[in-house]
């Protein structure tokens, strides 16, 4: 899996978390308002997660959430802009929870940032410095912000990468399958039976 020899990968789970994941967050660009896949592509993670706590894999989750105020936050791209006029991603809110057997357990590492690279302005690399992580098994909600980015810089810092492709969803398929296009240059794209198929 990914370039390196290391036995053991990271999972790094992004923004399971209300807002963008359930059908009454503010966020709809990361599953549809009436999307037909999003409790499959919700259970794929949970099995994903469940056989990785199984097999001793550490898994990161990953937390968009920003001042209540959005004190600091620079909107400077359109994404951004639609947060705030949501009301959306704000620290203490019911949207910026995990959803339901999403979130961490038994001590798993949480990071919280603030914009789409889950490393940016968050301990990520720190976190997977402390696990010795040399691969990545990356998914998340939305295929084509917060994966795409915290693929993009995985890569750019030496980490083997694998997509969890069907643990994922963004807005449109068309969007989705655009997204794993743009990544299966830098990372392997696998559904998650071909994932969990690989824990020894």
């Amino acid at each position: 899996m990914g370039t390196s020899t290391t036995s053991r990968p990271v999972i790094v789970a992004n923004h399971y978390q209300n807002e963008n994941g359930h059908p009454d967050g503010k966020i709809k660009v990361g599953i549809a308002a009436d999307s037909e896949t999003r409790w499959q592509r919700l259970e794929n993670a949970r099995r994903l997660f469940g056989a990785a706590r199984a097999s001793g894999i550490p898994i990161v989750h990953v937390r968009l959430a920003v001042p209540p105020d959005y004190r600091g936050v620079v909107v400077n791209t359109q994404l951004i802009r639609e947060w705030v006029a949501l009301g959306a991603w704000r620290e203490g809110t019911w949207g910026v929870a995990f959803m339901e057997d999403l979130g961490p357990v038994d001590g798993e590492a949480v990071v919280t940032h603030t914009r789409n690279s889950g490393f940016h302005n968050s301990t990520l690399e720190e976190v997977l410095f402390s696990l010795q992580a040399r691969d990545l098994i990356c998914c998340g909600v939305s295929t084509a912000y917060a994966v795409e980015a915290t693929v993009r810089h995985a890569t750019d810092i030496g980490y083997g990468v694998t997509i969890a492709a069907d643990a994922c969803s963004t807005g449109t398929k068309a969007r989705h399958a655009n997204a794993l296009t743009a990544m299966s240059v830098r990372a392997e794209v696998r559904t998650v039976d071909q994932v969990i198929a690989t824990f020894v």
